[in-house]
């Protein structure tokens, strides 16, 4: 039991960092090429940019993983918000995957609010013999960061300072990549924009980065904006995941994360934990793995669904339209495993993940209690029968806020 008063920037704290939000996810396909298909030309994600793992690879593999290109992609200005890996490349250099065959995620990616947080919080979690996989600074993406695993083996990583693409939407220019580390730095660091005018300095085209391309035509009024799809993701998480373990990952993601127990339910017998980071109901959902093969999921994964918001109903109702017009299979899931949440639906990408969409998620205030159970909305599984209008709720639009223009 932690008793240990850590002072974060002049609030005691039981650890001496806070995590504020999941920043991005990732997962692991067979090809991330063909998935761009589904979350570049029909979610509308960006590509930020590429890594190739063919070096990482031992020669007498190179020509035996299939693809070996991975992409970072965002929906907003962070550098990145969801990750496309190739599953055989990552498989052959990662050990992780080896110890736990059913982790298909690449990561699971939570904000602190500064470098002096992901310093003290390495230095915690080393204390407190969590496994550490790497730590330092990666880039493409500029973050610092961590990755320590959970009790069933799900990578997280907490990170600070993630690079921001602007109005040009350039990445940085890889000759800015040389400021890579392996450990966490001597404090205090200099700047990102002490960075950037050292990059001008030498002389560096920052504008020579990736920017993404897209044909496709902006034909559909969004919200009196015309966009090239009638939506706009505008969040990414909750996260939902199998375990083996409740108790312990219980225990990880409370008493070492920080997250906090929002709601426990009971489905099929079964306890089932909504824990969150923030004022959202949940960033992070995990269910017993006995409920894996009831549900009808993939046997060889402990990745139940990742959940994306679109900013407003009747966006959402346009989503659902848009992926039926396009041929993407859609699966129904009881609403019981998505307490908190209004309505929503599940897509089913390439690689068979599921995929939820939603636009309203419970709030919750200083009490940490959630709506009770007997005022919250109520639909079909089916959007096809969902209303066109619906009552505003006090968490109708509430949460983190979408900064920019619907690009």
């Amino acid at each position: 039991m932690m008793t240990k008063v850590h002072i974060l920037s002049g609030v005691e704290s039981a650890r001496p960092f806070q995590i504020r939000r999941l920043g991005h996810f990732g997962i692991n396909v067979e090809s991330p090429e063909h998935s761009l298909h589904f979350y570049r030309d029909l979610l509308g994600f960006k590509i930020s940019d590429q890594i190739n793992f063919t070096d990482r690879l031992p020669p007498e593999l190179k020509n035996q993983v299939g693809p070996t290109v991975g992409f970072f992609i965002r929906h907003g200005t962070d550098h990145h918000s969801f990750v496309l890996f190739p599953k055989k490349a990552v498989e052959k250099i990662n050990p992780q995957y080896n110890r736990f065959p059913q982790l298909t995620a690449n990561q699971l990616t939570w904000q602190v609010g500064s470098l002096q947080e992901i310093v003290d919080a390495f230095s915690w979690f080393t204390d407190q013999a969590i496994p550490i996989i790497r730590s330092g600074r990666d880039l493409p993406g500029s973050n610092w960061h961590f990755y320590p695993t959970d009790p069933a083996g799900h990578i997280n990583e907490l990170y600070y300072g993630i690079e921001q693409i602007g109005w040009n939407g350039y990445s940085k220019a890889l000759a800015m990549h040389d400021v890579k580390f392996q450990q966490p730095p001597n404090l205090p660091y200099h700047s990102e924009y002490a960075e950037v005018n050292r990059a001008i300095a030498h002389q560096i085209n920052i504008h020579a980065g990736w920017r993404d391309q897209s044909n496709i035509a902006e034909t559909y009024p969004v919200d009196g904006v015309l966009l090239a799809r009638p939506f706009k993701i505008i969040k990414v998480g909750p996260v939902r995941l199998f375990v083996d373990d409740l108790s312990a990952a219980k225990d990880f993601y409370t008493r070492i994360m920080g997250l906090r127990l929002t709601e426990e339910i009971k489905y099929q017998g079964h306890s089932c934990y909504f824990l969150s980071s923030n004022t959202e109901h949940h960033a992070l959902a995990i269910y017993p793995t006995a409920l894996r093969t009831s549900l009808g999921l993939n046997p060889n994964s402990t990745t139940f669904a990742f959940a994306m918001q679109v900013a407003t109903y009747q966006q959402l109702r346009n989503l659902y339209q848009y992926l039926q017009d396009a041929g993407v299979r859609i699966q129904a899931i009881s609403h019981e495993l998505s307490p908190g949440l209004g309505h929503h639906f599940y897509a089913v990408d390439p690689d068979g993940y599921l995929v939820q969409f939603y636009w309203e998620i419970e709030q919750i205030g200083w009490d940490g209690n959630p709506r009770p159970a007997g005022l919250r909305r109520t639909f079909g599984l089916n959007p096809s029968s969902w209303p066109t209008t619906i009552e505003s709720q006090s968490d109708s639009f509430m949460g983190e806020v979408f900064l920019g223009p619907l690009n």
